[in-house]
């Protein structure tokens, strides 16, 4: 039978032996490790043919949803850049040069005094029609135009003798917009040369003046056409493109989505309250809280 002793010098010997306690990154990492070991087995299990809950099959489909909507707002932002490049030559500006050339919306009664059609870039120094508007003029219609202020339905009513007619303005160019230029089939100059030119030169038909400068003279006018070509056009490309960034942004930046969901309490925190105040007033100066 051991003695006493013996036993107080295991004793000892086991308290001299060093602590089994664990320390707090050693219990963080053995807490990672679990997780990863049970994610670990989740993946195992699916591989294993377990079925997928409805949470994960959720989970995927809003990933996923999420991906290709991106994809598209990201392919919609670029577009309605460039669509909003293609529209200021082609839209914009034509619609602002209408606007500040301040046309008469009540047609008048023009004439036709000459047709000249011409080749040749020397010779198509301007021109009454141009189909496109970014190339030189190859090709070219020439009207030139006499119009009174009388408008053209009390013209139709009583007719004039041209002879008797004392015009407002003589010999002007006449175009078939304010840029003298468009596109198929909006503007097609073959059909606007027989409309105004060749046998019918000396027949009144109505036009529409400028009245800030009233040796412009044009045969197609619209307000209300001119107006919406014009918003349409600025607000559709914008709207899409802000619209784009924006759903982005919110979803893809860490600022803006912690400016969204910054709490209300992060401001009330930096001032105190009043019974911080009061309990101030006991620990410390008044001079101090005075400052605070």
């Amino acid at each position: 039978m051991r003695s006493i002793n013996d036993f107080r010098a295991s004793s000892s010997t086991l308290s001299g032996a060093p602590s089994l306690t664990m320390s707090k990154p050693s219990l963080n990492n053995s807490k990672a490790s679990l997780t990863h070991s049970s994610r670990q087995s989740l993946n195992d299990s699916n591989r294993e043919g377990r079925p997928p809950t409805r949470e994960e099959l959720i989970s995927e489909f809003l990933d996923k949803a999420k991906f290709y909507t991106s994809l598209c707002l990201g392919t919609t932002a670029i577009l309605s850049v460039f669509a909003f490049l293609f529209l200021i030559p082609f839209v914009v500006d034509p619609a602002i040069s209408t606007i500040v050339a301040d046309y008469d919306p009540i047609p008048v009664t023009c004439v036709v005094t000459d047709h000249v059609y011409a080749e040749g870039m020397r010779n198509c120094t301007w021109s009454s029609c141009r189909e496109g508007c970014t190339t030189a003029a190859i090709r070219c219609h020439q009207l030139l135009v006499n119009y009174t202020k009388i408008a053209f339905h009390e013209w139709h009513k009583h007719p004039r003798d041209l002879d008797t007619i004392e015009w407002d303005v003589m010999d002007t160019k006449f175009l078939v917009n304010t840029e003298g230029c468009g596109y198929p089939p909006r503007v097609n100059c073959t059909e606007f040369a027989k409309q105004y030119g060749y046998t019918h030169i000396g027949e009144p038909f109505p036009c529409y003046y400028s009245r800030a400068y009233p040796e412009m003279v044009v045969a197609r006018y619209s307000w209300d056409d001119n107006l919406k070509h014009l918003i349409l056009s600025l607000i559709i490309p914008n709207v899409l493109f802000a619209v784009s960034i924006g759903v982005l942004s919110y979803w893809y930046c860490p600022c803006c989505d912690k400016a969204c969901h910054k709490s209300p309490r992060v401001y009330a925190e930096k001032y105190p309250t009043k019974e911080k105040k009061e309990s101030w007033k006991i620990e410390y100066p008044q001079e101090y809280i005075e400052k605070i």
